[in-house]
């Protein structure tokens, strides 16, 4: 290409640009992604899906809860303060606040859970998850996913009733008189409980921590609990009580886990009469009373073999891990699912109890 560059020409006319060999080069065109919403929102859909699913990791299912129930009552209740329902606002954050009064808490006893699952700072929920994140995969990788659940709940109850013991009955003058304004809100009291949990188990594991190194466990754990009890005559006295009650509750589970009582049973127990609740029924049709019947009427003839009967049957009940495993199938996929073999240890089992 040749360009022209100086002083004006003498006829005062503008320059004309001469090309020479130019070839026009034609710029491809790009065609730009249309984003469909729905498929945003399947996408958002299959990964909860995912998560909660059998296979999913426990400790993460704990956090995705954590993390959207701050969410949505961050959201709910900013949107109703904004229409002017700021009464409706608090009521509702009520349900999630534990009072250190007693007799509130005659009329919202749930909230000695739910109080767990509740942070009223991105900070606050930060720091529980972090440590949740560490310390839950390592207990549910070395013992299951329904302890840890069991831990979780038990340490939130224990830090909730260390709370109201102590702010109730402790001789503490400073604490008594903060007893008609005090909440307390947060995971840390169960985040606590699985720490210790975790390094009562495997005091020797180490992670590695930044800036620092390798740490065992056993020490991380041993510090939480030592600021928490320095904390317990500062500003966040009841927070600190509620690590303590969920660290000590923590310690004692993995102590009774290991002498081989699962001090969480009750837990999946009701959980699981729970979700009978909403089983569908089966459609079998029982047939065992005539076959009773004509067992009973053959009795004298199979007298000689009352012993190898006796063997055949025992052989054919099925254990308790295979019902187990049948009643998670159902929680995960419906009873529909059920091959006619698994059907029929489950019809077995229910009618051997």
């Amino acid at each position: 290409m040749t360009r022209w560059v100086g002083k004006k020409p003498y006829n005062n006319q503008p320059y004309n640009h001469t090309t020479t060999n130019h070839t026009t080069i034609q710029q491809p065109t790009i065609q730009q992604p249309t984003i469909q919403p729905y498929l945003i929102m399947s996408g958002f859909r299959q990964d909860f899906q995912n998560t909660f699913s059998a296979n999913g990791r426990v400790y993460i299912q704990l956090i995705v809860i954590n993390v959207l129930i701050f969410l949505g009552l961050q959201v709910f209740m900013t949107t109703l303060m904004l229409m002017g329902a700021k009464g409706i606002s608090l009521m509702i954050e009520a349900q999630f606040e534990l009072p250190a009064d007693a007799s509130k808490l005659l009329y919202r006893p749930w909230t000695l859970l739910t109080y767990s699952f509740y942070h009223v700072s991105i900070w606050h929920l930060l720091s529980n998850m972090l440590a949740l994140y560490w310390f839950g995969q390592i207990f549910e990788e070395y013992v299951n996913k329904k302890r840890l659940v069991s831990v979780y709940i038990l340490s939130a109850l224990a830090g909730g009733f260390l709370f109201l013991l102590l702010y109730n009955f402790a001789p503490v003058a400073e604490w008594r008189n903060r007893v008609p304004t005090t909440l307390l809100v947060g995971a840390s009291g169960a985040v606590y409980g699985v720490v210790v949990a975790t390094a009562t188990l495997l005091p020797n594991y180490s992670i590695y921590l930044l800036f620092i190194g390798a740490v065992q466990i056993k020490y991380i754990a041993a510090i939480y609990v030592i600021l928490s009890y320095i904390g317990l005559m500062g500003g966040n006295a009841g927070g600190n009580m509620a690590h303590i009650g969920g660290a000590l509750m923590g310690f004692i589970f993995t102590i009774q886990l290991q002498k081989g009582n699962d001090m969480g049973a009750w837990i999946h127990n009701f959980a699981d009469w729970v979700r009978g609740l909403f089983r569908p029924k089966s459609k079998m049709r029982p047939t065992y009373k005539a076959k009773e019947k004509a067992t009973v009427n053959q009795q004298p003839k199979a007298k000689t073999n009352a012993q190898g009967s006796q063997s055949q049957n025992t052989q054919e009940m099925p254990n308790q891990d295979e019902i187990d495993a049948i009643l998670d199938k159902i929680s995960a996929t419906g009873y529909d699912s059920l091959s006619k073999e698994e059907k029929q240890k489950l019809f077995k089992a229910s009618k051997s109890e």
